[in-house]
């Protein structure tokens, strides 16, 4: 079992836009990708990065939306996994964090693969009011939606969670508050080397370790449910510091990717992260 980061591309922000008290001159360049669990029982996506029709995609977006996303396409997911030689009958689905542009462009390079959500984020993928989605012809598509439930009890402070085989290694929570249906997916590996992939509830890792949220404006405009996803960063603050090893991964920040492992034979127009060592 392994967790290998699949690096897609980047969306050129700056630390001010990621958290509060963040500096403008700070740049940063958010990562877009996927993180792969390899298991025994299949192979899971979790959400998908940039796709080979992002460019299509993001023209369904408003103008305004348009002009504050600025971002590199290195290479789609599908590719770097055809360039690794991988074997495409172990992956068993896409497990999506939260329905938003960034983390489903590239669920349609993968046609008929089933595509775990939670049903708040299934619902609000086909409504008007969530930020963040795509329109038009990204929205007919016939996905092979599987919804999550979550009929385990408390796991690590939430309240509900779903272990996905069975044995503890790749368990999820939902966690609402930038999306009306976010998960957090929690990973064990091996000689209990432990992540937290955190998907949106914060951009960069200093939302948890500095506990702050992001700027009130982008918070207005990015968040569902600001005091939903409040009081999970505070959860998620609680669980590192009971368990201070486990590796916190928020879904767009390079540094955490880097300490995962990589695929092989793979390149890609950034060169920003590094292979983990092995532990």
């Amino acid at each position: 079992m392994d967790l290998v980061a699949v690096p897609t591309g980047v969306n050129h922000r700056s630390a001010a836009y990621a958290y509060s008290g963040g500096s403008i001159f700070d740049k940063r360049e958010f990562y877009i990708g996927a993180a792969l669990i390899q298991h025994p029982r299949g192979d899971l996506l979790v959400d998908s990065g940039f796709g080979r029709d992002i460019a299509k995609q993001l023209a369904t977006m408003p103008r305004l939306f348009r002009k504050m996303t600025k971002y590199d396409l290195w290479k789609p997911a599908v590719d770097q996994l055809e360039a690794a030689d991988y074997d495409f009958a172990r992956l068993s689905g896409i497990l999506l964090t939260h329905a938003h542009w960034d983390h489903m462009s590239g669920i349609t390079d993968f046609p008929d693969l089933p595509v775990l959500i939670s049903p708040r984020d299934r619902a609000a993928f086909y409504s008007r009011e969530m930020f963040g989605n795509f329109r038009g012809f990204f929205q007919e598509i016939p996905f092979n939606w599987r919804e999550l439930s979550f009929p385990g009890g408390p796991y690590l402070g939430f309240p509900r969670h779903h272990d996905m085989y069975g044995d503890g290694s790749i368990v999820c929570v939902p966690a609402p508050g930038h999306t009306p249906g976010s998960v957090i997916v929690f990973v064990t590996l091996p000689h209990q080397v432990r992540y937290a992939l955190v998907g949106d509830l914060v951009w960069q890792r200093e939302g948890l370790t500095h506990r702050v949220e992001r700027p009130l404006p982008i918070r207005r405009l990015g968040d569902f449910d600001a005091e939903g996803n409040r009081q999970n960063i505070l959860r998620m603050v609680s669980i590192m510091q009971r368990i201070p090893d486990l590796i916190v991964v928020p879904a767009h920040d390079q540094r955490a990717f880097a300490e995962m492992s990589q695929l092989p034979n793979v390149t890609t127009k950034g060169l920003t992260l590094s292979i983990r060592a092995d532990r």
